[in-house]
């Protein structure tokens, strides 16, 4: 039997990675190319056919990540956003425009919001009527709609919106409008946002239903194209898609519901993260990529990635977290992410003629660093490493991307050393300090503001530049122990065949604690699961290979927002867990306080297939001669330029130790062990690096 690959491809914002992985022998292929920012699918096509050059094997599944639909809404795909209508409930015509009134800026007097998705003129009333509790008040008027079906034709919309008040307690009159509107207007793309976000919050219900209305025609264009482009070259393998929740979709489900993979892109890394968190048996981890373009943080705790219910797409970025009001609302399970602006192509620059900033502008894919030799004259943190020693002069990706060291000197010299009458290795050493504060920033949002000690975490650190500089960051955080996975610039592609598929169901409950019915609970979650088991039959998986998740969303009565805890054994216990998660988080718990069920939640998996992982065991070899190749000079805050040796990651063998200052390189990135640090290869062949003496 011929062994077959499982391919992953992940886009970003400078590299596109490719990971084929053999299901049977464990052998991998790593493929770096330039990523294509206005068409993300030519660098994507292209990987593909750099695959096909090297291996003709058969390809069992195509998974696919890329954020697609958050960058159509920065306007980074060079396209509109298609023109789309909303049908709401009389009276609720501006609910988009006011939104919660809180202001992104509070102190900014020319602050302007994000104009809304929808023209008004575009958004349509029809008389009905729900109360909260899922009653008729008013029936749905047929005639209006089918008029109003009349006016949207004329317009030339593409897509329609359907958002009706408290249709997550009742989603008959939507149903109906669904109806109407698929008759009147057969060519057109209906969202309801029964289907989309079955919610309370009437604003967020309605932008999270709005923005994935306008993102199917684009998305599914987009797959669509992906699609016809891979089945011409020959392959036939099903193509699935990562959600932003970190499990994997069919292009049917991303198609209808885009709006789950907006953040497909960054969450594959930390899906990635938690598959290696089970497998070394480390419960906690701190998930830390660093790319081209920006770097991301997460967090594993018990195994798992942490979630969020909701994100701001198109919304600006502070320190490492969306500015909340800034952007639109989506409410959607998606992996607690925070993101800083701070990869290899990060500009650095001088303010005000005395102050080095770092970012948030980027090089990107063209014409990136200096160094690259594509037109870039700014200096960016690429070039900052390669004048301090830590990157190859010679070239990145196994030389495949030629680097040209003067370049970076001249640009580091002309915009950052001059104007500041620094030297060369103050002013990349400067650079470097700069961009580990601002990720640390982004390393303590994810962990110490969820509450949980960054010192109890083991750091997890990948992308082209992640193992760069983990060890700095590790070290202004207090952590002792950090893992350099092997295919560590690839590492987010490989996370997409290792993920499983995931839905998330929720239903709205809305009452005290004290007054919930535990049999008709039972019966919400036993619907729940009948209903996620019909999606996950049609996806092909049995009984035995699904999992069942129960969660209750909660919070104190009066409170605005709730936390999301695992289901227990009984409500009590459950009760209980949240007001343990409520002190970790807040610091206190209100234990005579009354309790509200928000949502009932079920987390519904499809168990896939997983690729072997080889283990060797640990050897007590000395070091290859093949592992040494060479030493250059490289400069380190605490001893200044000191002569460091080079190694050959791929000649190092379990059980060999390395210590610090060392320069470890291999085709998709480079790892930096600095002075007081050692490295020593594991039975994965993980690198892990820890403090002399600790």
């Amino acid at each position: 039997m011929n062994s077959r690959f499982r391919v992953g491809i992940d886009v970003g914002g400078t590299f596109t990675d490719l990971v084929a992985f053999d299901e049977e022998s464990g052998e991998s292929f790593l493929i770096k190319l330039p990523s294509t920012p206005r068409d993300p699918s030519e660098g994507v096509i292209h990987a593909f056919k750099y695959l096909r050059q090297r291996s003709e094997r058969e390809i069992s599944v195509f998974v696919h990540a890329s954020t697609v639909g958050s960058n159509l809404f920065l306007g980074q795909l060079g396209l509109n956003i298609p023109k789309g209508a909303l049908v709401t409930t009389s009276g609720f015509r501006d609910v988009l425009e006011i939104g919660r009134q809180r202001r992104a800026e509070l102190y900014n007097p020319f602050f302007e919001r994000p104009e809304p998705l929808i023209e008004r003129h575009l958004r349509f009333t029809v008389e009905e009527r729900m109360n909260f509790e899922g009653e008729v008040l008013k029936p749905l008027d047929e005639e209006e709609l089918r008029n109003i079906c009349r006016e949207i034709a004329k317009e030339g919309v593409e897509t329609v919106a359907i958002v009706f008040l408290h249709a997550y307690a009742n989603p008959e009159h939507e149903k109906r409008a669904q109806e109407i509107l698929q008759q009147q207007l057969p060519n057109i793309v209906i969202a309801a946002s029964h289907e989309v976000n079955p919610e309370y919050r009437e604003y967020e219900r309605m932008s999270t239903t709005v923005v994935n209305s306008l993102l199917i025609p684009v998305v599914s264009t987009y797959l669509q194209k992906i699609g016809e482009k891979i089945e011409d070259m020959g392959d036939n393998a099903p193509l699935y898609i990562m959600q932003s929740n970190g499990g994997l979709a069919t292009v049917e489900v991303a198609s209808t519901m885009p709006v789950a993979t907006i953040e497909s892109g960054p969450a594959t890394g930390v899906t990635a993260s938690a598959y290696w968190s089970r497998m070394l048996g480390i419960e906690n981890i701190l998930s830390f990529d660093m790319g081209g373009t920006t770097a991301k943080a997460g967090a594993v705790i018990n195994g798992r990635p942490q979630i969020r219910s909701e994100y701001e797409i198109g919304g600006k970025v502070h320190g490492g977290r969306i500015v909340g009001s800034s952007g639109y609302p989506v409410r959607f399970p998606f992996i607690d992410l925070a993101e800083v602006s701070s990869g290899g192509g990060t500009i650095a620059w001088i303010e005000g003629g005395s102050a080095l900033r770092v970012g948030p502008i980027s090089a990107g894919a063209d014409p990136g660093p200096a160094c690259y030799g594509k037109g870039g004259e700014d200096p960016t943190v690429t070039d900052a490493n390669l004048v301090l020693g830590r990157l190859n002069p010679e070239g990145l990706a196994g030389g495949e991307v030629r680097i040209i060291p003067e370049l970076a000197e001249e640009a580091l010299e002309e915009k950052v050393a001059k104007p500041l009458a620094i030297s060369l290795a103050q002013a990349a050493h400067g650079v470097t300090e700069i961009v580990n504060n601002h990720m640390m920033r982004a390393l303590r949002l994810v962990s110490i503001e969820r509450g949980y000690d960054p010192r109890e975490l083991t750091l997890l650190a990948f992308g082209g530049a992640g193992p760069m500089h983990a060890p700095f960051l590790a070290e202004g955080l207090g952590i002792t122990d950090v893992i350099i996975p092997l295919s560590a610039g690839a590492f987010s592609a490989l996370g997409l065949i290792l993920a499983d598929f995931r839905h998330d169901l929720i239903r709205s409950i809305m009452k005290q604690a004290s007054e919930i019915d535990r049999t008709s609970l039972e019966e919400t979650f036993q619907d729940l699961e009948e209903e996620a088991k019909q999606t996950l039959y049609k996806e092909g998986f049995a009984s035995s290979e699904t999992v069942m998740e129960r969660q209750l969303d909660l919070r104190y009565l009066g409170q605005s927002y709730e936390i999301t805890v695992p289901m227990q054994a009984s409500l009590e216990a459950t009760l209980n867990a949240f007001h343990l998660r409520h002190r970790e988080i807040y610091g206190y718990a209100a234990e005579g306080e009354p309790i509200e069920v928000v949502n009932a939640r079920l987390i519904a998996t499809g168990i896939t297939r997983k690729p072997t992982l080889r283990k060797a065991q640990p050897s007590m070899q000395a070091l290859s001669s093949d592992a040494l190749t060479g030493k250059r000079a490289a400069f380190f805050d605490s001893t200044g330029w000191i002569e460091t040796p080079i190694y050959f990651r791929d000649a190092l063998l379990p059980g060999n130790r390395l210590a610090g200052p060392a320069i470890v390189e291999q085709y998709d990135a480079t790892t930096v062990v600095p002075p007081g640090w050692n490295a020593t290869v594991d039975d994965f062949s993980n690198l892990r690096l820890g403090k002399c003496g600790v």
